[in-house]
């Protein structure tokens, strides 16, 4: 069993003697200095020395620019089992250190020990909606900031009624007079339920937990308490520490879908911050994250497909340590996008709109009923157009947006 976490890094610099380099790195990150250590104190502190694992220099397409990719292995003994831990020390003053890019972390089998992972994961959302087979559909409230409970249980029912599984708040409706979470909770809770008495089909409403970091866990409670049966948790602007806590607690009996708001300040440069794949995929599945939204390569918010597919791939990777997460591609869905979904994620993903159901020319059920047929015409290896003909809503959707490419 390995007694080390390892980090790999994305070091840019024309002139670095890398080895070097990589050797400064993983003194200065644990003992801070040899060279001038006395040998009886070297003897001591050798066993919570960094190790250079390997250094890969590459000669970018861009003339003149030089990287490597070097891998340092971190003994356990440094750090405590969480994550700000292992963090600040891979990654802490060196993240301030020119041009330098965490690509990666391996846990040692110790670290993840402490980390349950997901607690209900992809599978145990299946089986909250019971739906095994086919991909999910989520719906998020739109311009909600300034409505009543009437008004946010009605946007609701229009979202329910439309057939889709998981209905999100906006990451931006926090706490307030009119809706909060509470209320917010039995009024959509109650509104899911009549809906299913309808349809037979089972609901999620994951309902934005906010506040002050040391009352979350009371809020979480008191929501769950009124009948919260998913949360949306904005993790980044708390630290995955926090989303660690809440996933583990077992009173948080129900699943946690990651937002990734503040994202786009830590994974877009090449040169700075961490790669999009460790940060909104195996960061988040290691904290607890039953579902992971990020951006889509093809909608309105964009990311490089390379790092869509890396994240799905870290969400979903087989472990038998940890659940997979649910990936959720995002930000300008629209049902014309859907086979490219299906193509690019398989089944095992949720197909997420906000804008593409409240803005289908026929209104918000409408919206939701668009997009359970464009599913089914993908699952049934057919075209949206072939299937558009005879489907009033489908077809009002391909005229507004068309079928992506």
């Amino acid at each position: 069993m390995k007694a080390h976490c390892t980090a790999t890094y994305r070091i840019y610099d024309d002139r670095a003697d890398f080895a070097s380099k990589a050797e400064g790195i993983a003194v200065g990150m644990t003992v801070g200095s040899w060279t001038e250590l006395p040998e009886a104190q070297k003897a001591d502190m050798a066993k919570h020395l960094g190790q250079v694992l390997s250094v890969v220099p590459v000669e970018s397409d861009i003339p003149g620019e030089r990287y490597a990719d070097i891998t340092i292995a971190y003994p356990d003994v440094n750090y405590s089992r969480d994550l700000p831990a292992l963090l600040v020390t891979m990654f802490g003053k060196l993240s301030m250190d020119g041009r330098i890019r965490l690509m990666d972390i391996e846990w040692s089998d110790a670290f993840k020990q402490a980390f349950p992972g997901p607690k209900f994961g992809l599978d145990g959302v299946r089986k909250l909606v019971d739906v095994h087979d086919r991909p999910l559909l989520m719906s998020i409230f739109k311009s909600v900031i300034g409505y009543d409970l009437p008004a946010l249980a009605e946007q609701f029912r229009q979202q329910a009624l439309g057939g889709v599984h998981i209905i999100k708040d906006d990451e931006i409706l926090f706490e307030n007079p009119l809706t909060p979470i509470e209320r917010r909770v039995k009024a959509c809770i109650e509104t899911a339920d009549a809906v299913s008495e309808q349809t037979g089909r089972k609901l999620l409403y994951a309902v934005n937990l906010t506040g002050p970091t040391f009352k979350l866990r009371d809020q979480a409670l008191r929501a769950i308490e009124a009948g919260a049966n998913a949360f949306l948790f904005n993790v980044l602007a708390y630290g995955f520490d926090v989303l660690h806590a809440l996933s583990s607690d077992p009173d948080i009996s129900v699943p946690i879908a990651a937002h990734p708001a503040m994202a786009g300040s830590m994974y877009p440069s090449p040169h700075h911050g961490i790669a999009a794949q460790l940060l909104l995929g195996k960061l988040m599945r290691l904290a607890g994250a039953d579902l992971v939204l990020f951006p889509s390569p093809y909608g309105s918010v964009t990311m490089p497909a390379e790092d869509t597919f890396a994240i799905r791939d870290a969400l979903t990777r087989q472990d038998m340590a940890l659940q997979r997460s649910f990936p959720v591609p995002s930000a300008g869905i629209h049902p014309g996008i859907v086979p490219l979904i299906i193509r690019d994620f398989g089944t095992d993903v949720i197909v997420n709109a906000g804008g593409g159901i409240h803005g289908h020319p026929l209104g918000t059920a409408a919206g939701g009923r668009a997009f359970v047929q464009a599913i089914d015409a993908v699952m049934q290896g057919k075209t949206l157009e072939s299937c558009a003909a005879d489907q009033e809503e489908l077809r009002a959707a391909i005229q507004a947006w068309g079928v992506k490419q």
